[in-house]
């Protein structure tokens, strides 16, 4: 297991990490300070491609976080940083919100259902039957089916709605296709990640709240993972959980402390040569 100051970026899952809903979780802007004053680097990491970097930022900001969309990666963009390494201006047939085609569409790639080369669903909010049936035809004719994140359903106010994964599982009954997945916890996120920080995996950690996602990203990407029990794990659900997390802590705050005092101990190691 890495020590915490041999760690130079974080990737920081939002909801239930950095905030829960509307309200900012205590010592998050402590850590994000501390980051700062360390000299590392951070990257806030989200499955959800139905919304930019943009509006996130804006989010975090008046949470009274500074951000900037570069400082936020999306599984959105995380599908495009993919698709360009493989075939750079593409053409696509996308099932995504406006906020997600924008996304596609400045990275250079071409929206169209004529002749797409990929076939690309992500959290699609403006889902309709005529796009799932021009989906499907495409995906049986050989067009290679690719989707953002696995999420079956996505929490809100007023109880989980539909997510990515669900619109996945409709289309895979009917063509009998299974796409490739970008996101948490799969290693093509981090492997965006790690073309856009620079930073190498044995200096990155991954921070979050869920076991499955989070915790399981870490694992198959092999970078350090740091759960905080601030958002959906809770300590009980670590006796019979399939992937445990390199540390455990109680919130983003915490983790600061831990950080701190392995910094410290660094500086006081003796110098070897």
């Amino acid at each position: 297991m890495r020590r915490l100051a041999d760690i130079r970026c974080f990737l920081l899952d939002m909801d239930g990490t950095f905030y829960l809903g509307e309200q900012l979780l205590p010592g998050s802007l402590d850590f994000m300070r501390y980051l700062s004053h360390s000299g590392r680097d951070y990257l806030f990491l989200t499955n959800n491609s139905s919304r930019s970097a943009v509006f996130y930022a804006e989010k975090l900001t008046a949470m009274g976080w500074p951000a900037k969309p570069q400082d936020i990666l999306t599984s959105g963009e995380a599908a495009c940083l993919y698709l360009a390494r493989r075939h750079r201006a593409a053409r696509v047939f996308l099932l995504g919100t406006p906020d997600l085609e924008a996304e596609f569409a400045a990275h250079g790639f071409t929206l169209t259902a004529d002749a797409p080369d990929f076939v690309v669903l992500g959290f699609d909010k403006t889902l309709t039957y005529d796009k799932l049936t021009t989906a499907c035809r495409l995906i049986r004719a050989g067009v290679p089916f690719i989707a953002t994140h696995p999420d079956i359903n996505c929490p809100t106010e007023d109880g989980f709605i539909p997510d990515c994964g669900a619109m996945t599982e409709l289309i895979a009954a009917s063509t009998g296709v299974r796409p490739h997945i970008i996101g948490k916890p799969h290693r093509d996120i981090i492997d965006a990640v790690l073309a856009k920080t620079n930073c190498p995996a044995s200096a990155t950690a991954i921070v979050g709240d869920r076991l499955y996602t989070d915790i399981a990203t870490g694992k198959n990407a092999g970078i350090t993972s740091i759960l905080v029990l601030s958002g959906e794990t809770k300590a009980a659900d670590l006796g019979s959980a399939a992937v445990a997390p390199d540390y455990i802590f109680a919130d983003l705050g915490t983790l600061r402390l831990a950080l701190a005092a392995d910094d410290q101990q660094e500086e006081r190691l003796p110098v070897r040569g």
